[in-house]
């Protein structure tokens, strides 16, 4: 009896492992769900950047036109200040010394002519003695003249309006016009220059795809800049390219550019930055970032052929936030699926259950980047 009840039981645990063999299978045969998406077209600007040295529009260094000690400095480090404006006072107790034997020299060569005069005359004596004294006169009044413009130059004063740079010299510092470092530097700000420069193969595609039939046209017609700051932080205003040097430097093998920018205050001359210099492609093929994975320094997305993965090198014309643009006709076609998402997970020839999205669900908002 204990027999006849044994062998049902063994039946039915055998009919259990045997469904569940059969559902594992089922789950091993089944093709794992991976997003993909369709090749698309958008017109998209990309941002070349480049680092940048701010100037002001005027810069002037201001020195010391006779030696002397500093007796007084009456400006402060990024004080702005007039033209004429008396920024540095020298000692003049030596050339005030100088200046009074001068004064005197004067008057005696003076007198001495006043008392030639009527002896000339009289015919007392000839006239070359007269106009030897009266060239003694004039060469002492120049001498005169002279240190009265040296006392004049102990106050040295600003070139130009605009606003004080660091100030390279203090009170008692004993200095002259052989100096190499200037007393300090005054530069007009209103408005700055930002000096950048580009490698030759970015100038000649820079040059060529910017409008007109010569460099002043192209120049007139070339895009607005940006600017991003030291802070990484974006300059509120635009600048405009307004100068391309002639040449390409032999030793760096680049072009200087330089851009103009209204100043709203932050900049200083001497700042620096990253001119950002955008680059429109129209109609463009693009493919998001997290698409792609790198190999032997190329990049690739799969490619996705009925259910099947396949991989396929393409070439990146640009990059813009999370997005590549990519050369035509370079193996990958317009409407084409590729996988999404998950590259690192798959391999080549795998076989996937497709389940297409949108290009923004994999890359995220895009109103800034697309027109």
């Amino acid at each position: 009896m204990k027999l006849i009840r044994i062998i049902p039981l063994i039946s039915f645990l055998a009919l259990l492992l045997a469904c569940n063999n059969n559902e594992s299978s089922g789950n091993q045969g089944q093709a794992p769900t991976y997003p993909v998406l369709k090749i698309p077209r958008k017109t998209v600007t990309t941002y070349n950047s480049y680092p940048a040295s701010i100037e002001g529009t005027v810069n002037s260094g201001v020195r010391a036109k006779v030696p002397g000690y500093i007796t007084d400095v009456l400006v402060e480090e990024g004080e702005e200040v007039k033209k004429g404006q008396i920024l540095f006072k020298l000692e003049t107790e030596s050339l005030s010394q100088d200046a009074a034997a001068a004064k005197a020299n004067v008057n005696a060569a003076q007198v001495e002519v006043n008392k030639l005069k009527p002896l000339v005359e009289k015919n007392i004596i000839s006239e070359v003695q007269l106009e030897t004294a009266k060239a003694k006169l004039q060469q002492a009044k120049s001498n005169y003249n002279s240190i009265v413009a040296n006392i004049g130059y102990s106050n040295i004063k600003s070139p130009v309006d605009g606003v004080v740079g660091k100030i390279n010299y203090r009170k008692g510092a004993l200095v002259s016009p052989q100096d190499q470092i200037p007393l300090t530097t005054v530069s007009s700000i209103e408005d700055v220059y930002a000096n950048f420069s580009m490698n030759e193969k970015d100038f000649l595609d820079f040059m060529q795809n910017a409008e007109g039939d010569n460099i002043s046209e192209k120049i007139q017609n070339m895009p607005k800049v940006k600017l991003l700051m030291a802070n990484s932080r974006e300059y509120e205003k635009e600048g405009t390219i307004e100068t391309v040097s002639g040449s390409i430097d032999q030793q760096t093998g680049t072009v200087n550019f330089r851009a103009k920018f209204e100043n709203n205050g932050l900049l200083r001359n001497g700042s620096s930055g990253t001119i950002k210099v955008p680059h429109t492609f129209e109609n463009a093929l693009v493919v998001p970032s997290l698409s792609t994975f790198e190999r032997q320094g190329q990049t690739f997305v799969y490619k996705v052929q009925a259910d099947t993965l396949t991989s396929k090198a393409i070439q990146v014309k640009g990059e813009v936030k999370n997005l590549y643009v990519v050369k035509e006709n370079d193996g990958v076609q317009e409407g084409e699926l590729i996988l999404a998402n998950g590259v690192n997970k798959v391999r080549p020839g795998m076989k996937i259950n497709p389940r297409e999205v949108s290009l923004d669900s994999i890359t995220g908002s895009f109103d800034t980047v697309f027109k």
